[in-house]
C-alpha cells in the first residue's frame, strides 16, 4: 500500500481554526474504548470514520496511558500500530500521528507514514525519541508529565517543567516550527491540578508554541459530573470549548463529529482565523 500525501500542520493553519485529533485506539485495554478497534480492519475503518466526520489528524496508539494500563514492550506495539498507520496512511490524506513514548515505535511509525509523534512523556522516559522526530522532520507533541503528583507550586512548577523539555527538544534538533505542547490533562496531576492546569492554559497558549488539548472522557470530568466514561460527551465538549476560548489551537477527542462542530462554533464565536483590517 502506497502512502496517499499528507496534508501539512503549518503554523499558519494551525491558527486559521482549531483543528479536531481524532483517537484511533489499537488497543485491547483503552479506558474508553479498548478493545473495539484492536484489529487493523476495524481501527483502518474508525479512523475513515472520524476523517469523515472531521478529523483532521488521528493519532493512533498501541498502548494504553491509563493509570495502572499494563506495560507494552516496543515490539508489541510495533506489531499493533504499524499495519494501521499503514493502511490509514494508504486510505487517507490527514496527517497521522503516532502515540507513543518509545523511540523504536516512533521510528517504524514515521517510515510507515506517520508524521507526528505525541509524546505522553514529552521524552523525558526515551530521549532517543527527540532525535528521532528531529531526524524525520516529524511533528513532535511535546506533553507535560513527571513521576509524582507533589509539586513546591503548581503553576509555576509546570511552566519550568514544560521550558526544560522544550529546551531539550530544541537542542536534540527538533524544528521551533515544529513543536506542539501539551499541558498533559490526566497526567501527574490531581483532579483539582488537572482543574487548575485548565484554568492556566491562557498562560501557555501564550507562548509561540500551538497547544494540543487532550481531555476527552478524563477521569476528572467523571469525578465533577459523578458520570461513567461512556457518559462524559458534554462534560468533555464544556473542557474543549473553554480550551478554545484560552487559545489551544487542537483538541484530541474520541468523539469527533460533535467536538469538531463545537470548535467550528467556537471559532464562529471567536473570529479566529478572520482576517481584521
Amino acid at each position: 500500500m502506497e502512502s496517499k500525501p499528507r496534508t501539512t500542520l503549518t503554523r499558519a493553519a494551525l491558527a486559521t481554526k482549531t483543528h479536531v485529533m481524532g483517537i484511533v485506539n489499537a488497543t485491547p485495554d483503552s479506558f474508553s474504548d479498548g478493545g473495539k478497534y484492536n484489529t487493523v480492519e476495524t481501527a483502518t475503518a474508525h479512523g475513515i470514520k472520524l476523517v469523515e466526520e472531521g478529523a483532521d489528524v488521528l493519532d493512533v496508539g498501541g498502548e494504553s496511558t491509563r493509570p495502572g494500563a499494563e506495560l507494552v514492550d516496543a515490539e508489541e506495539e510495533i506489531l499493533r500500530v504499524i499495519p494501521v498507520i499503514r493502511s490509514l496512511a494508504a486510505e487517507t490524506d490527514v496527517p497521522i500521528s503516532i502515540d507513543t513514548y518509545k523511540a523504536s515505535v516512533a521510528e517504524a511509525a514515521v517510515k510507515a507514514g506517520a508524521t507526528v509523534i505525541n509524546d505522553v512523556w514529552g521524552g523525558i522516559i526515551d530521549p532517543d525519541i527527540l532525535t528521532v522526530a528531529a531526524n524525520a522532520d516529524a511533528h513532535y507533541v511535546l506533553t507535560h508529565n513527571r513521576t509524582t503528583t507533589d509539586y513546591a507550586d503548581f503553576n509555576t512548577d509546570v511552566l519550568a517543567d514544560l521550558e526544560r523539555q522544550i529546551e531539550i527538544a530544541l537542542k536534540a534538533g527538533i524544528k521551533d516550527d515544529h513543536l506542539i505542547l501539551d499541558p498533559g490533562i490526566g497526567f501527574a496531576k490531581t483532579p483539582q491540578q488537572n482543574m487548575d492546569m485548565m484554568r492556566q492554559l491562557h498562560t501557555i497558549c501564550a507562548w509561540p508554541y500551538p497547544v494540543l488539548l487532550g481531555t476527552s472522557r478524563k477521569s476528572f470530568i467523571g469525578q465533577v459530573l459523578d458520570l461513567p466514561v461512556d457518559q462524559r460527551l458534554e462534560g468533555t465538549g464544556a473542557t474543549v470549548c473553554y480550551g478554545v476560548m484560552q487559545g489551544v489551537a487542537m483538541v484530541r477527542v474520541h468523539d469527533v463529529q460533535a467536538m469538531g462542530r463545537m470548535t467550528k462554533m467556537m471559532d464562529a464565536l471567536l473570529g479566529k482565523g478572520e482576517q481584521r483590517g
